[in-house]
């Protein structure tokens, strides 16, 4: 049965109206997102079936153009609007954070180092450059490496942050793995960086470790 003739109550876009987004489930925000379904099929069964065929939402969400467009009823258009929907809500994200205290906001910044870092197969090391009153100036990707692990040289780190104008910064990486505990190289680099930094003046306020959580080096008692 069409969605059209669904009682109103249960159709996911009206649902969204009378309700708020966060009352839909997985598939019915997708099949907003889809429109349409295929010959036969919903665009709620089309959802659903996405979501067993991926896993997951964050499966869809990661999956890659040529995987995206296996799905009978997606293809290039749909695979183009997502990831447009994706990076609207990343610069969403960013541009709160350029606006208020990092450290009043703990869990935005928590969100935007993980809508930027967790999604990566291999290891990137990056920045948030800071103001004197911690609001972000800049978010520099600085390094990257395999899924083992990332040069990370000090010197390079400093070069940004002063270019940056940059008072203070928070470090971050991410673990491809999904394990994200500091090992003790991330503590070692901590360190070097730290130390570097405050020869001109500029603090680290923590380093932040993305898998599939997140993890604060500040909350442990490592910076």
């Amino acid at each position: 049965m069409a969605i059209s003739h669904w009682p109103s109550a249960e159709r996911p876009r009206e649902k969204l109206i009378k309700r708020g987004a966060d009352a839909l489930s997985d598939a019915e925000l997708l099949a907003i997102f889809l429109r349409t379904g295929s010959k036969g099929c919903s665009a709620v069964d089309l959802a659903r079936q996405m979501l067993l065929d991926f896993g997951s939402l964050r499966g869809i969400l990661d999956a890659d153009a040529k995987a995206f467009c296996r799905v009978k009823g997606l293809g290039m258009a749909k695979f183009v609007q997502l990831q447009a929907t994706l990076e609207i809500a990343r610069r969403h994200l960013a541009e709160h954070l350029r606006h208020d205290d990092c450290l009043t906001r703990p869990a935005q910044t928590m969100n935007f180092l993980r809508a930027r870092l967790r999604d990566y197969d291999y290891e990137v090391f990056a920045c948030l450059m800071l103001d004197n009153r911690n609001r972000v100036i800049a978010f520099r990707e600085l390094f990257r490496g395999t899924i083992d692990g990332a040069c990370v040289y000090p010197r390079e780190v400093v070069k940004q942050a002063l270019a940056d104008n940059a008072a203070a910064v928070i470090l971050a990486h991410n673990h491809p793995s999904g394990v994200c505990e500091p090992s003790q190289a991330d503590i070692r680099i901590t360190e070097n960086l730290r130390a570097a930094l405050a020869l001109v003046d500029i603090r680290v306020l923590d380093h932040v470790i993305v898998g599939d959580g997140v993890t604060c080096l500040s909350e442990r008692g490592l910076v």
